[in-house]
């Protein structure tokens, strides 16, 4: 029996009009608006504000000028920082920090679980600026909270904003970005079988065992899509701009943080910060391609 669709095409496409449309006056039109940009010399302010010139792809050799290329404040440089940030923060710090909280409390009921999922999931809810304000306040130099507990301990008062920036807004995005990670591995846990683990412990495996050969197998997948949502999130990420600056002296000078300066401080030079933005654009891309192309296999494998 020939099934009839309920909905021709072109009611079909009536019904996604709207989400079209949104789509291009969102997302396309600033896309190509920022790509076209970028090939521009128009600035904020000067003769090329109203009427810049065509300067071709001299905004991307000057982003690629090899012998600057590494200079703090350049674009390299601020490439390197990001990709030591995104390796700590998003690697290291929030998917292994959600991991371990989700595997600690596996299984687990009661009051410290639902207090610890509380305040991780508020870290991650509370506006950003609320945040950031709050951790320059907690690692404040002279009336720091880590300090006066650190100097009462007889450890000191390190300056962390100063002496140690990159690892600061590591251990700040880490702290903010854990939730999702958490939650993500909490409902994965709870797909895998009990009779796995009751037959583990009767064979006297212990913890790590218990890791290494049911837990890590098993969430393999979701390990993966975490990994590549959280490295795209975390590479564009910009809350870090409150705490430090990009400073002290750009150490901590993300990329996002190098095209807002380019583009709206300084010179202004748009032009230069549309080519820095495309270029993002396409790194983003790149790992967009990577994960759909790793969820494409896994869904082969299975």
């Amino acid at each position: 029996m020939e099934r009839r669709a309920i909905f021709s095409a072109k009611v079909g496409l009536l019904f996604l009009l709207p989400a079209l449309i949104f789509v291009a006056v969102f997302l396309l039109y600033p896309f190509v608006r920022v790509f076209v940009l970028s090939f521009t010399n128009q600035t904020l302010l000067g003769a090329t504000a109203p009427n810049p010139d065509w300067v071709g792809l001299d905004n991307y050799k000057r982003l690629f000028d090899l012998d600057r290329w590494m200079r703090r404040g350049e674009f390299g440089s601020a490439l390197m920082i990001t990709a030591r940030f995104v390796a700590g923060s998003a690697l290291i710090g929030q998917v292994g920090l959600g991991l371990l909280i989700a595997w600690a409390f596996y299984r687990k009921k009661g009051f410290l679980r639902e207090a610890v999922y509380t305040l991780v999931i508020l870290a991650w809810i509370i506006p950003e600026t609320v945040v950031a304000f709050t951790w320059v306040a907690y690692l404040d130099w002279e009336f720091g909270t880590l300090n006066t507990i650190l100097d009462a301990v007889g450890l000191g008062r390190p300056d962390w904003l100063f002496d140690y920036p990159l690892e600061s807004i590591i251990l700040f995005n880490s702290w903010r970005g854990a939730a999702f990670s958490m939650l993500l591995f909490s409902s994965a846990l709870e797909t895998i079988p009990p009779s796995y683990i009751e037959t583990a412990e009767v064979a006297g495996a212990n913890a790590w065992q218990k890791f290494r050969d049911i837990f890590f197998p098993l969430l393999r997948g979701h390990i993966l899509t975490d990994l590549i949502l959280i490295t795209l999130w975390t590479f564009n990420v910009f809350t870090p701009y409150l705490l430090t600056g990009g400073g002290p002296t750009r150490r901590t000078e993300l990329v996002s943080i190098y095209t807002y300066r380019t583009a709206f401080q300084g010179t202004h030079e748009f032009g230069k910060g549309g080519a820095i933005a495309v270029v993002m654009m396409l790194i983003n891309f790149a790992l967009a391609i990577i994960y759909l192309l790793m969820i494409r296999r896994r869904r082969v494998e299975a």
